[in-house]
């Protein structure tokens, strides 16, 4: 066990005069440890704070839940995990990597319920699935960047390198479509730094994360529909950027019920640019 004691806490344990005056004594011969400078420190913490995984805990059922990085802080990257918490609007977006047979029977949903969705793709995906790419075009939705190869992102230093992840997809999108590709980043595996999040905004970007999503992403592990309602009905909230995965068949069979649950709960659904114009 360690115990500090400090120059100003010699004399308040009740010693008297003389053994104050013996410890304080003492207390010069030994070894010092000098106290850290605050430039230092706050140097330090912000190195410690450089790069990180989002992350979010639900403390209140039905609330917005926090962030280990705040809304306002977030903003001035021009960048977002949640939107009005005064209105009841849910924005949809599916992270698609690869595809797994489920995105079409998504986007039938989507266009029963008239839900505009944001899909986040590779440039992987854009080269095997082209028609569901360009169908997520025809039918209104954004597509959006989750880089070319996607890799981790807060370890690329070298501005050239991280602008090249998410033109090289740019460049696809418009040679399938013939059409720029709307200005939406989703940083893959959620892994971020703040570097990253001012060179995304520099090249014009909104970095999307998210503030409600469950774990669908193993193909052969799905979560049963209830286990998949228990997270994705009572944590909803104002805001609401919903991730979901379109490889999961999960999310494909109980999509319809799920919009249809929220709608009764009051909620519409929004577009991020709307989002990022509000």
């Amino acid at each position: 066990m360690f115990i500090t004691i400090t120059r100003d806490t010699l004399c308040r344990i009740g010693a008297g005069a003389g053994v104050c005056a013996l410890l304080a004594a003492l207390f010069f011969l030994l070894p010092q440890q000098e106290e850290p400078d605050a430039a230092q420190t706050t140097a330090q913490a912000q190195a410690a704070a450089e790069i990180t995984d989002w992350g979010l805990s639900f403390q209140v059922s039905g609330e917005p839940p926090v962030g280990n990085v705040s809304a306002e802080t977030l903003r001035q990257w021009n960048a977002y995990y949640v939107g009005d918490t005064s209105k009841k609007t849910i924005y949809l977006t599916f992270d698609a990597g690869y595809e797994n047979g489920f995105t079409a029977s998504i986007l039938d949903t989507l266009a029963a319920h008239h839900a505009p969705a944001c899909f986040f793709v590779v440039g992987n995906y854009i080269d095997t699935a082209p028609e569901l790419v360009q169908r997520m075009v025809d039918e209104g939705h954004i597509v959006g960047n989750h880089t070319l190869h996607h890799p981790d992102m807060s370890a690329i230093a070298d501005k050239d390198a991280f602008s090249a992840e998410l033109t090289g997809l740019e460049e696809k999108f418009t040679a399938l479509t013939g059409q720029p590709m709307s200005k939406f980043y989703r940083p893959p595996q959620g892994k971020f730094s703040e570097e990253n999040l001012r060179q995304a905004q520099e090249l014009g970007y909104t970095t999307v994360f998210w503030s409600l999503a469950y774990v669908d992403w193993y193909t052969d592990n799905q979560p049963t529909d209830e286990q998949a309602f228990s997270k994705l009905v009572p944590r909803m909230h104002n805001g609401a950027i919903v991730l979901l995965h379109s490889t999961s068949e999960t999310n494909a069979r109980i999509l319809d019920e799920l919009l249809t649950r929220w709608e009764q709960a009051g909620y519409t659904f929004g577009r991020l640019t709307d989002l990022a114009a509000g």
